[in-house]
């Protein structure tokens, strides 16, 4: 059964051109201005006055400048109604005007998946299922809502780590939430790299770093033959607080990090004062994130085991499976072990 395309949203039919202009920052489409009363002799008159410019067809600005980041949204935009900013034009429009880095690049579009359109000079067109459940149409411009336009731009990240990352900064700009990614994310069955996003949105909603904490026994501690440290050790010199990993034998806590949706300052805060309190008890800290637990095990190991030996540990790290081989006349790394190399892709 075909799916019925979207109603024009709000911004089209707009009676008032000066209300249009006003909304679009001076960008307007042939269909918006004839409804507004303009005529096609009017249209070509501002044209060849360069009153208006053309931007798309049938798209105009009232300037002959270069276009804002913004106006080459809603150019795009009007080219395609009803249609909608998505990907990471959908999370750049939802930043607003005090958004850093560059506005270089596409503008990135969503259309009903049942049509057919080229797609301009400087634009990318993305068909979509269930378009209008999916599009905050009164935004402006019309946007796909954070969840999902978060998710498309995790699912084409060039690494888990990246793709973790735009999820992070969704919920930690307070757009959405780790339970509103999770559910669209559950929705979307052809969205590819879901088992450590899904795991780790999981885990924000339970309130725990599970997934984190799996890894490093999984891909650092045991697979490289680290000793074997203690897990969530109760401490209460200051209150109540579990430390993640403690070779208590070698005076060190690792303390897995994978609080990616906290607000930053304060977790910051609060982490430096239990290194502080642990390095008054003559014991190192050692934070670990997601790069070096994931992206990065091997070599997160090999620091981790010179670590325990400074501090009496007597083995030395084994390699894994995923660790590089040495070059033949780097069998050993001048302190007298066999270290891992770095991590295959």
């Amino acid at each position: 059964m075909t799916e019925p395309l979207p109603s024009l949203p709000p911004f089209a039919t707009r009676t008032s051109l000066a209300e249009a202009l006003d909304l679009q920052v001076g960008v307007i489409s042939r269909r918006q201005a004839l409804i507004a009363g303009e005529s096609d002799n009017d249209l070509r008159r501002r044209l060849r006055r360069r009153e208006w410019a053309s931007v798309h067809p049938g798209v105009y600005v009232t300037h002959t400048g270069p276009l804002t980041w913004l106006q080459r949204a809603w150019a795009a935009v009007l080219y395609a109604e009803p249609a909608a900013l998505t990907h990471g034009s959908a999370l750049r429009a939802d930043d607003g005007p005090g958004r850093r880095g560059s506005d270089e690049g596409p503008i990135h579009i969503a259309v009903h998946r049942d049509r057919v359109l080229r797609a301009p000079a400087g634009t990318v067109i993305h068909r979509l299922a269930d378009l209008e459940a999916k599009v905050r149409w009164n935004a402006s411009p019309p946007r796909v809502r954070v969840e999902h336009a978060a998710i498309d731009v995790a699912a084409e990240a060039t690494d888990e780590l990246s793709a973790i990352a735009t999820l992070a900064d969704a919920v930690r700009s307070r757009r959405t939430t780790a339970t509103r990614l999770l559910e669209a994310l559950d929705s979307r069955s052809r969205i590819s790299r879901r088992r450590l996003p899904t795991a780790v949105l999981a885990d924000v909603t339970d309130g725990v770093c599970s997934t984190l904490e799996r890894e490093y026994l999984a891909a650092v501690e045991r697979a490289h033959g680290l000793p074997t440290g203690d897990r969530q050790v109760r401490e209460s010199a200051k209150g109540t607080l579990y430390r993640d990993v403690v070779y208590t034998a070698f005076g060190i806590i690792v303390e897995l990090d994978g609080r990616l949706f906290h607000e930053r300052t304060l977790d910051r805060d609060r982490d430096l004062e239990r290194d502080l309190d642990a390095a008054l008890g003559h014991r190192d800290t050692v934070r670990l994130g997601w790069g070096q637990v994931h992206v990065r095990p091997c070599v997160t190991a090999a620091k981790i085991g010179r670590l325990l030996q400074q501090h009496g540990w007597q083995g030395a790290p084994r390699r894994c499976p995923r660790c590089r081989p040495l070059p033949a006349d780097r069998g050993d790394d001048g302190g007298g072990w066999q270290s891992p190399g770095d991590c295959q892709p």
